[in-house]
């Protein structure tokens, strides 16, 4: 029993030890002066460090804001295809990165990089995409960029279910 408890009191005994120089304020570069080994007053507090980076604002940046598609990528990707593309099935799409620009849909569904086409069925709106290969089963779920996302007329902040085909 013994053989247990010991290690474990050393273990919680010296789990803070790493970060000592900083409590107390001192620099882990500089030798520690002779009185500071010697003992540490009890009732000495120390202010903790002012951050270093900005806070986060409160408002953050829009849909909008983040949308870099043009007027004309946005038309161009909602016009009616001239042939039906190959259905592909359906996936539940996340919003992906929303600094990376362009219409796509990283999915599963896909071996190789193709334009593709994403519908919603919920509101019946598509968008021209490209259709980017994701690692997973194909019942894995899939990221859509934030203006594909907007096209649809999907919840940027929901999962959402699509039908997924080739571009025809």
């Amino acid at each position: 029993m013994t053989r247990i408890i010991l290690p474990l009191f050393f273990v919680a005994a010296t789990a803070g030890c790493s970060n000592l120089a900083e409590r107390f304020g001192m620099d882990a570069s500089q030798p520690e002066p002779a009185s500071a080994s010697a003992s540490v007053e009890a009732d000495t507090v120390v202010a903790a460090p002012a951050p270093t980076t900005a806070p986060i604002k409160a408002s953050g940046s829009s849909a909008e804001a983040l949308d870099t598609t043009t007027e004309a990528e946005r038309e161009a990707a909602t016009r009616a295809p001239a042939s039906g593309g190959a259905a592909l099935g359906t996936t539940v799409v996340s919003l992906g990165s929303a600094t990376e620009p362009g219409l796509w849909l990283k999915t599963p569904l896909v071996k190789s990089e193709q334009p593709g086409r994403v519908t919603n069925p919920s509101t019946g709106k598509s968008a021209a995409v490209t259709l980017i290969p994701l690692d997973g089963p194909a019942t894995a779920g899939s990221r859509m960029s934030l203006p594909a996302l907007r096209l649809i007329g999907a919840s940027l902040t929901d999962l959402t279910t699509v039908e997924v085909s080739t571009a025809g």
